[in-house]
């Protein structure tokens, strides 16, 4: 049976990692750590949104994020009370109302989402909890930061939100310093005048994974964290952080194959040798060879990606997985549910267990999470 395997300790290990790190920041005017909100989204970004968030839960987090509504409820409906906040701004007013009724905190992007929580707030005689957010330079959810004005006129005519922070997403901070801090300046800029104007701003938060570790003083009061729980991070890894899960199956078939004999669909390999193969019942609907999406990458990798496809064309590029710490060659395309792998000359037999060097953020959340 397939699976993604944990380990736990390891999860554990990163958690502490981060939480150090965060800690090693100096007390706000108040007194108050910087506050980390474990970012849960993608089904954990692989490791079972449910699982992870009650691992982080009984591992001293106890604030959440989430991207979907689907995602927020999947949390209350596991039992989980804590704080969750639904990072998409959004005006659709059922959509607003399963959130509310749930008790997901908001987060207000526009003076239509902000309409739709003030009228459901006054109807319920209740103050709707929500944080604001801010497009610096993103082009997503949030109140664009030079149109202050209209930020300005629909917080002050919303009488029935209570602003519990205020937020930006950074587009680029994996690579790019120079908007990372243009964007920064640009939030703050509108801080200060949401203060000036008497707007309760709430905790201050813009760090992702990224800037959290490439930038500590842009951690202002809380940070979001995702991937680094993981250890699967874009950019170098500074803090040391252990790379978490890993997708395993097992051999299924073992046959001979002889010379000049089709392999996969499209007939993309043919043997040149009497060929020894392992099936293994694990492909690309479970995860095998999907890759983070070319958008969050630098320039010179985009250049990199497009040398790569074209070189494509004329050369296949080469899959391996591991059995037996054996480095096996994957022949022939990734099918939807299996693999033909060479096991020529290799000590391999029916059911051993396969490693998988793949993105378990990709992997299918039918996919059993092994938690060792």
């Amino acid at each position: 049976m397939n699976s993604v395997v944990i380990n736990k300790e390891d999860l554990r290990y990163n958690i502490n990692k981060i939480k150090e790190y965060a800690n090693s920041d100096l007390p706000d005017d108040n007194g108050n750590k910087v506050k980390i909100i474990a970012v849960v989204k993608a089904n954990g970004y692989g490791l079972g949104i449910v699982e992870l968030t009650k691992f982080l839960i009984d591992n001293g987090i106890d604030f959440f994020a989430v991207s979907t509504i689907e995602e927020a409820l999947t949390l209350r409906n596991a039992g989980i009370k804590e704080k969750i906040l639904m990072l998409s701004s959004t005006s659709i007013e059922n959509d607003v109302r399963i959130l509310i009724n749930n008790d997901i905190i908001l987060s207000i992007g526009s003076k239509e989402a902000a309409e739709i929580a003030d009228k459901i707030g006054q109807e319920l005689n209740k103050k709707i909890k929500v944080h604001i957010k801010i497009d610096t330079g993103f082009g997503r959810y949030g109140f664009v930061y030079n149109k202050r004005e209209e930020m300005l006129l629909t917080l002050m005519n919303s009488k029935n939100l209570k602003i519990e922070g205020t937020f930006t997403h950074f587009s680029n901070a994996y690579y790019d310093d120079k908007i990372t801090k243009i964007q920064f300046d640009r939030f703050i800029d509108c801080i200060e005048t949401l203060k000036m104007n008497n707007i309760e701003t709430g905790m201050l938060h813009v760090c992702n994974t990224s800037a959290f570790i490439k930038f500590p003083k842009m951690h202002l009061n809380a940070v979001r964290i995702g991937s680094a729980f993981t250890g699967r991070i874009s950019f170098t890894n500074t803090m040391g952080l252990k790379k978490i899960g890993y997708l395993k199956s097992n051999v299924a078939e073992i046959k001979e194959l002889p010379t000049g004999f089709n392999v996969g669909y499209s007939n993309t390999y043919t043997t040149k040798k009497n060929t020894k193969v392992a099936i293994i019942p694990c492909g690309y609907m479970n995860g095998v060879n999907m890759n983070s999406g070319k958008d969050m990458f630098r320039f010179i990798d985009k250049l990199r990606y497009l040398s790569n496809d074209f070189k494509s064309l004329f050369k296949k590029q080469k899959l391996y997985v591991t059995i037996n710490n054996q480095k096996c060659e994957i022949l022939g395309r990734v099918g939807t549910y299996h693999v033909t792998v060479d096991i020529t000359g290799k000590n391999v037999k029916i059911g051993d267990e396969v490693i998988f060097n793949s993105s378990i953020k990709y992997v299918d959340s039918s996919v059993r999470r092994e938690w060792k």
